[in-house]
């Protein structure tokens, strides 16, 4: 009876292991365009505000609009503190027609640079309170979750020429996890790779360019989204004479 019992249990685990859903990941193209702007008012204080858009089928279709604003404080010319508010526009489908989820964040974050000869590291750490809403099967957005979600960036610069004012190389890596009652099969949220030059422009300006790999866990846990990415992203850093220069957060993403 005991044996009889035993394989009828390993039955059942069989089946129900059978039936759990394969891995599916989906890739796709997209091109992603910011500008983003740091204004220093003193030595220890400045405000910051981007602009993002993010579009599917490389530039067919729309993917997200985003804007951030916040407040920086500056202990040194190496480590800047940041908050402040964002908000997303995100694209969805409803029986055939697009519409737009809204999101609205809050998030605060702690930027290091430091160089290793040539070498300009950049490590960032950010925090994110997100109010995100969703659609549910063919209804309008009718439903908000909260959730919480943690950033490590690190970002690598090295000039491949000694005249300064051509491209530099540049190689980051971001990852993100979330948390929250909604967060259910999907703790892991995205893995963020980018490889690319970054270019000053003078007056400030610069900018960064290349190919980004954007892993992406959905909600179901079992679905994956893998979009490779045309980047591009200006930056705009203005320092009163009064101060002196110190590297903004160059790096800025969604």
């Amino acid at each position: 009876m005991k044996i009889v019992f035993v394989f009828l249990c390993s039955l059942i685990t069989g089946s129900v292991i059978g039936q759990s859903p394969k891995k599916q990941v989906n890739d796709q193209s997209q091109s992603w365009f910011s500008v983003n702007s740091t204004f220093r008012l003193n030595e220890k204080w400045g405000v910051v505000g981007d602009l993002h858009i993010r579009r599917s089928n490389f530039m067919a279709d729309p993917n997200f609009y985003f804007v951030r604003a916040g407040a920086g404080y500056w202990f040194n010319k190496q480590l800047n503190f940041v908050a402040g508010y964002a908000h997303m526009w995100l694209a969805s489908a409803k029986k055939g027609e697009r519409v737009f989820v809204n999101e609205d964040r809050l998030y605060g974050q702690l930027a290091y640079s430091t160089k290793l000869g040539k070498l300009a590291l950049l490590h960032r750490f950010r925090n994110e309170h997100r109010w995100k809403e969703s659609v549910v099967g063919d209804d309008l957005p009718n439903k908000t979750g909260f959730s919480t979600r943690l950033r490590y960036l690190i970002s690598l610069t090295y000039p491949v020429f000694k005249n300064p004012n051509l491209p530099q190389a540049c190689l980051a890596n971001e990852v993100l996890v979330q948390f929250g009652k909604p967060i259910v099969n999907n703790t892991f949220d995205q893995l963020r790779l980018f490889a690319g030059i970054r270019q000053t422009l003078g007056r400030g300006w610069s900018f960064d360019c290349g190919y980004m790999m954007l892993y992406q866990q959905r909600a179901s846990g079992y679905q994956y989204d893998r979009n490779h990415t045309f980047r591009l992203f200006f930056y705009y850093t203005l320092n009163p004479k009064p101060v002196a220069p110190a590297p903004a957060p160059e790096y800025e993403d969604e």
